[in-house]
């Protein structure tokens, strides 16, 4: 059968591979498989349920829940009909849950849990709209997502769910994915089911995973890149098995041994550390052997360019040290695909020579999303690229540098934003707002964002995001953010790693170990020992760019403190409003 629209997926799983572990989730100890047949009848029910309620083609149905198989069978339930699902990252603010709900004039609220049903109760009078509240975890006074599954049970309506798939065109709206709004209110990018599935077919040679393989999901369901990779595992057929939670990945990978998971750099960062941190409490000659398959991993080329004394090497170090890493991540990962964010290049180099593929791509929720991704084949992977433009997708670098991009992927527009939407789409081309170039002709490499590019007082210009991916390169440093837009001269906010700082604070015989993170960062120590990391980075970097100023930060960065989107990213305009103070010091103190 053709796959034209989502909820054919379904179908065709059902035909081709009939998977008895197409959906897998853990409670109470213990992992529950869901069968791709028993996942159709629960999305038909579904589908009848929310019929019997008055949901029908182009009404808005609002998800907001972590990961779980009732996730998906709401998103498959609402496409069925015709009707259009709302994603709502459950850590999202407030006001923003309400901007969107009311905005959308969502009629029905799925959420997880009783804290997130509350949340909906305390905004009721922001979003009229909102005619029912359902959870998917029990919740004393709340209605259960299965009553309306039992409600379609009692009331099968099969010719007009027929009627309803049939008048489904793969152009029709499919999803309201609203932006994590960096800057102003949220806009909702109107996504296609063509747009979606035109995006699972031209991914799918990028992530080779198969209906023999597993994957681990734990990335938010909300976000596009996650959306279209479990579309993706639909299609192919490989079972789907959601992470109990972040803190819990490290044991879950053991459990499941996926073959495949996308992940953030943020992450894959963390990951690192500790695995650098474990290598720095070993001694003797297990530490020589660690460090020296640490250096080789990180001078690794692709296509066996070091030559054959390096790879000699190399396969020395995978016996001895890389093959604990591979374990560790469950023994049987094949491929990581890395999104949202830029990857510093060193982490891509050391888990592949780790025989570990760590793909990155790139994309935005407007182009559904991936424009381009790194493969594991020769000749089409480079490092710190995000790999090669993807089928049936153009790209083009404007004269300023922006990248523009036009395909079957790029999305309808924005939701009621008619003069935002002709902002971004010029004679067919949509501006994607970051700058880039085209290395060897088809190796798509990011350099910053264009709103996020800016100049000093002096006229010269500044990218922030490729100096903090450097300075990130410093197992010292957990988030950076480089500021100086108008002023004299670059500066920067910066998060320790705390874990490494007090490790190397411990080695210091002067230094408390035991001091709060406010304390610690004040010692004259400290501040010199960053100054010292601060300076060996900055020598990547000309004159005009390089860090005069930084200040240590007592706390991390969170989406709940409001300092990141949901995907991680920095809210500049957020950290630069909340940190005014120690900014200006800056530019009012002498160097």
């Amino acid at each position: 059968m053709t796959v034209t629209r989502t909820f054919d997926i379904l179908d065709h799983n059902l035909k081709h591979y009939n998977k008895p572990d197409a959906l897998v989730s853990k409670s109470n100890g213990k992992w529950h498989p869901v069968s791709i047949k028993t996942f159709c009848e629960i999305a038909e029910q579904l589908s009848y349920g929310l019929m019997h309620r008055g949901i029908g083609p182009g009404d808005k149905v609002a998800i907001i829940s972590g990961n779980c198989p009732e996730w998906n069978y709401v998103d498959f339930a609402v496409a069925a009909i015709g009707a259009v699902s709302v994603p709502v990252y459950p850590t999202m603010g407030n006001n923003d849950t309400a901007y969107i709900l009311d905005d959308s004039k969502t009629k029905i609220v799925f959420v997880e849990s009783e804290e997130l049903y509350q949340k909906i109760d305390s905004i009721k009078r922001q979003t009229p709209s909102v005619q029912y509240v359902f959870t998917f975890k029990e919740v004393q006074a709340a209605a259960h997502w299965k009553l309306v599954l039992e409600e379609g049970k009692s009331n099968p309506q099969e010719e007009k769910l027929r009627a309803y798939k049939a008048n489904v065109k793969p152009d029709d709206l499919l999803t309201l994915i609203y932006t994590s709004g960096t800057t102003g209110a949220p806009k909702g990018v109107m996504l296609s089911h063509a747009n979606l599935i035109s995006n699972v077919h031209g991914s799918q040679p990028a992530c080779p995973v198969t209906h023999e393989h597993r994957a681990l999901s734990f990335l938010p369901l909300s976000h596009i890149f996650e959306r279209m990779l479990v579309y993706l595992y639909l299609y192919v057929g490989a079972g789907i098995y959601y992470a109990e939670s972040l803190d819990t990945i490290g044991d879950n990978l053991k459990e499941v041994k996926p073959y495949c998971f996308s992940t953030v750099p943020r992450l894959l960062e963390k990951v690192y550390d500790k695995i650098v941190a474990k290598g720095n409490e070993l001694s003797g000659i297990k530490r020589k052997l660690f460090f020296w398959a640490l250096d080789l991993g990180l001078r690794y080329e692709l296509d066996k360019a070091n030559g054959w004394w390096y790879e000699t090497q190399l396969a020395l170090a995978n016996k001895l040290i890389f093959n604990k890493w591979r374990e560790a991540l469950g023994g049987e990962v094949g491929i990581i695909v890395s999104g949202s964010a830029a990857l510093q290049p060193r982490l891509a180099r050391v888990f592949t020579a780790a025989q570990i593929n760590v793909l990155e791509g790139y994309g935005l929720t407007e182009t559904s999303p991936v424009i381009s991704v790194n493969r594991v084949e020769p000749g089409l992977r480079k490092f710190g690229s995000v790999g090669t433009v993807i089928q049936d997708v153009q790209v083009k670098i404007a004269e300023d540098g922006e990248i523009l991009c036009k395909g079957p992927n790029v999305m309808l527009g924005y939701y009621k934003r008619p003069e935002a939407t002709a902002e971004v789409m010029i004679d067919g081309w949509f501006h994607t707002g970051d700058i880039g170039t085209l290395e060897e002709g088809k190796f798509l490499k990011i350099t910053d964002r264009k709103k996020e590019i800016f100049k000093t007082s002096g006229g010269k210009y500044i990218a922030p995001q490729q100096m903090e991916n450097k300075f990130k390169e410093s197992v010292y440093i957990e988030q950076i953010m480089v500021l100086g837009e108008n002023r004299k001269f670059p500066a920067a906010l910066i998060v320790p790693n705390y874990a490494e700082l007090r490790n190397w604070a411990a080695e210091q015989s002067k230094i408390p170990v035991d001091l709060p993170n406010s304390k610690l960062i004040e010692r004259p120590e400290v501040i010199a020992f960053y100054q010292a990391e601060v300076d060996f980075y900055n020598k990547d970097f000309g004159h005009y760019e390089r860090i005069k100023k930084f200040h240590l930060m007592p706390d991390e960065w969170s989406i709940q403190s409001g300092e990141l989107t949901p995907s991680l990213k920095l809210k500049r305009r957020v950290l630069l409003d909340k940190y005014a103070p120690q900014i200006e010091a800056f530019y009012t103190e002498t160097i």
